[in-house]
């Protein structure tokens, strides 16, 4: 286990921390472990408890990754017997021809390949209808494609793009997250943004992480969970200082 999935939180429930923790890795949380590190009571009822709490991955192979987590083990009652890994079975060739057969089923006109970064691109006329409002359709095509290259050959996940499209919704929401920053510094108040996906929760939280004057928190249930933005008490003394 690495250091990059064990991760120390300050939050009101042990709830919250598995939250956070989920979308930060994009992971399932009854894959996430919870050890409470400190417990500071509630004041006469005031303020209510506050925890911090460590957080990891329940798989110690330091091997495994986000891109794992489909993945299954077979149980104590299943025979395990050798399997014989045919090379061209789990390399881009089949992901590919996995991604062309969907598209074909959508009867879309898009190009497939592999760019340099392994993720299979999509481009042509009709990538903007794959990429769909806020990446909603690209998000689903990549959802189905694991499925079914789970079913046929067991492979490596499948990582869509689009031209370059995760790097500019990433630069997206970064600047989306700095705004609203700023809002809830100049208002005092929790900004919320609207619905989005676990991937781009978890880019908000990484854009605000480092910072001090603010945290952000994911709320409600998808799909409508959304990001919380709001001020730390290092926060509400900077902006009390500034309107003195």
């Amino acid at each position: 286990m690495t250091e990059d999935y064990r991760i120390v939180l300050d939050v009101k429930s042990e709830e919250e921390a598995i939250a956070q923790a989920s979308d930060i890795w994009e992971v399932d949380a009854d894959r996430l472990i919870v050890k409470v590190l400190d417990e500071e009571k509630a004041f006469f009822g005031l303020f209510g408890r506050k925890l911090r709490v460590e957080v990891r991955m329940e798989d110690d192979d330091p091997e495994v990754s986000e891109a794992d987590i489909d993945e299954s083990s077979p149980t104590e009652d299943e025979e395990i017997s050798p399997v014989k890994e045919d090379p061209a079975s789990c390399g881009p060739s089949s992901k590919e021809e996995v991604v062309r057969k969907l598209i074909s089923l959508m009867d879309l006109d898009i190009q497939v390949d592999v760019n340099d970064r392994d993720r299979i691109n999509l481009s042509g006329p009709d990538a903007g209808i794959a990429i769909g409002k806020y990446g909603d359709t690209i998000k689903s095509m990549e959802y189905l494609a694991n499925l079914m290259v789970r079913q046929s050959s067991g492979g490596s996940r499948v990582r869509l793009d689009s031209d370059g499209y995760r790097e500019r919704r990433e630069s997206s929401l970064s600047r989306l997250a700095n705004s609203a920053a700023k809002d809830a510094l100049r208002s005092g108040r929790t900004v919320y943004l609207d619905p989005m996906t676990s991937w781009e929760r978890r880019i908000v939280h990484i854009a605000l992480k480092d910072r001090k004057d603010v945290e952000t928190h994911s709320v409600g249930v998808d799909p409508d969970r959304k990001v919380a933005i709001r001020l730390t008490q290092q926060g509400r003394k900077r902006r009390t200082s500034g309107r003195r």
